[in-house]
């Protein structure tokens, strides 16, 4: 055999692994509404530029008729290419060799990649879609699972790790998304659990589907476990690939910073977006979409814990991150699913050098049995600890309500934020007027020959004497009032102050964030 025939023995080879399960698997895989692993990848990544690792590894097994069948790749096609021109690294499971299952050698797979996207400093994708546990390989699949967690935890922080749900998901595969910072989620082709619906019947009797047990409408809206959700597969990875244009490439690394656009920064419909009465609601999203560069706002968590918003954006070509309450729904108070939301997606900021822009709105801690017994205090204080913990640039604007502590918890002064901005009718205080009124006067009031028109008086004494603005900024608690249409403006100016700024903190191995 000359070299000429070693060469094309390796093109056989190298095809039969790029087949997969083969051409009948390939075809059932597409009948399901699914791409394969390999088609994914070129959606993915920048065309020509995917460059394979690992190909011919093999499962070890001999038992239960392992051993007469092949497994090309594993069932786990791992490499690395470019997205927008930068360097990324990933896999995606093949669910056409033995349902994309994890075994040893397949976690082998995927954890030398991940060992190599952070020697490299680059974003790690993982493209999920098998049935769970290799069950022929025993232990050695969980090993393998252990592997993959280990390591999303340690690099998480280093490197942006991204998840991809485009199939199954189940057992104790669900972890390490879990763990990684974001996750994408296909409609009616994807699902994700921990004990499956026959398992759940068996088990307590009830009945249900996989869709409606893991869906993406179930994660993207009731347990918050996914943040994006997506029409098709090809929605999903462009939206991921979105998402990397506004992260850096590992924790040492600064955003990228795009070319402003030539814009008149004096916003002057902001003005119709906010009442000023402020008991009436509004989408906060049209002040975002306002403030931000033109069509740069991209939502996390969309549909989850609707009652504040979060997600990445630009202004002055710079990325951002921005929290917002939303009054719309719940008149923006927090509760435990929003407490959630926005600290992880704060923390997330802080990590990768995101600064922070909060748009605060807030009547409060939402009230309730139900919240109090359900964990409101230890939920809520993540907000606190999130925001005091970060030390990226942290900007709050507040348009019109800052009560109790909830205003505290938003990025208040005393809590670590480099500027507080507040609109003229911004109201800051320990509560709202109508129920400080009712507290402080109540027996002006009740002695009032007419305690309506008493109370309405004191409501409005309350509102001048101390939910105001001034107040809070003749403390030293409010840097600036400002005129709303100069928003987009002074948090231009103030991100650019902010670039160079550095906040060192104690010594210390990880604080004990409230979980």
């Amino acid at each position: 055999m000359d070299m000429y025939d070693k060469i094309n023995e390796l093109y056989d080879k190298r095809r039969k692994v790029e087949m997969g399960g083969g051409d009948e698997k390939i075809a059932k895989q597409h009948e399901k509404g699914k791409l394969t692993a390999r088609e994914r990848i070129d959606i993915f990544l920048d065309n020509g530029t995917f460059v394979e690792l690992n190909p011919f590894i093999e499962h070890r097994n001999q038992d239960f008729g392992m051993e007469k069948g092949s497994a090309p790749g594993e069932g786990v096609v791992t490499g690395y290419g470019k997205v927008n021109g930068r360097m990324v690294f990933l896999f995606a499971q093949d669910f056409t060799v033995y349902g994309g299952a994890l075994g040893e050698m397949h976690a082998k797979k995927i954890a030398n990649v991940m060992d190599l996207a952070v020697k490299n400093k680059a974003p790690f994708i993982g493209l999920n879609d098998s049935g769970g546990a290799r069950i022929q390989e025993g232990v050695l699949s969980l090993d393998g699972y252990g592997h993959v967690f280990y390591r999303n935890s340690i690099y998480s922080g280093v490197i942006p790790q991204i998840s991809v749900i485009m199939g199954p998901c189940a057992g104790g595969a669900v972890y390490s998304p879990a763990i990684t910072d974001f996750v994408f989620m296909v409609e009616k082709t994807s699902q994700m659990f921990i004990t499956g619906p026959k398992v759940i019947e068996t088990v307590t009797g009830e009945s249900i589907s996989s869709e409606a047990l893991g869906g993406a409408q179930v994660h993207g809206t009731k347990s918050g476990n996914a943040h994006f959700s997506c029409a098709s597969e090809e929605e999903a990875l462009n939206e991921v690939r979105r998402l990397l244009s506004y992260l850096p490439q590992h924790n040492e690394d600064r955003p990228p910073q795009l070319d402003p656009e030539e814009t008149d920064d004096f916003l002057y419909d902001l003005l119709d977006h906010v009442p000023v009465d402020p008991t009436r609601p509004y989408d906060v999203r049209k002040v975002i979409e306002q403030v931000a560069d033109k069509g740069s706002f991209m939502e996390v968590h969309k549909s989850f814990a609707k009652n504040a918003v979060v997600g990445f954006a630009r202004a002055g070509g710079r990325s951002i991150g921005i929290i917002a309450n939303q009054p719309k729904v719940m008149a923006g108070g927090l509760d435990i699913d929003s407490s959630d939301k926005i600290s992880r997606f704060i923390r997330f900021c802080d990590c990768f050098n995101i600064p922070l822009i909060t748009f605060e709105d807030v009547t409060g801690f939402f009230p309730g049995i139900k919240q109090e017994h359900g964990g409101i205090i230890r939920h809520g204080a993540k907000i606190l600890y999130a925001y005091s913990e970060a030390t990226v640039p942290k900007i709050t604007v507040i348009t019109r309500k800052a009560y109790g502590g909830a205003y505290v918890a938003l990025n208040s002064k005393a809590i670590g934020a480099d500027i507080v901005f507040a609109w003229p009718n911004a109201e800051i205080a320990v509560m709202g007027p109508h129920g400080a009124a009712n507290i402080i006067f109540a027996k002006d009031i009740r002695e009032s020959e007419d305690p309506e028109a008493t109370r309405q008086e004191k409501i409005e004494e309350y509102r001048e004497k101390f939910a105001n603005p001034y107040i809070a900024a003749s403390n030293g608690m409010v840097d600036d009032v400002i005129d709303p249409r100069e928003t987009r403006m002074k948090i231009i100016q103030s991100l650019e102050m902010l670039e160079r700024k550095e906040e060192p903190r104690p010594p210390k191995k990880h604080g004990n964030i409230p979980l």
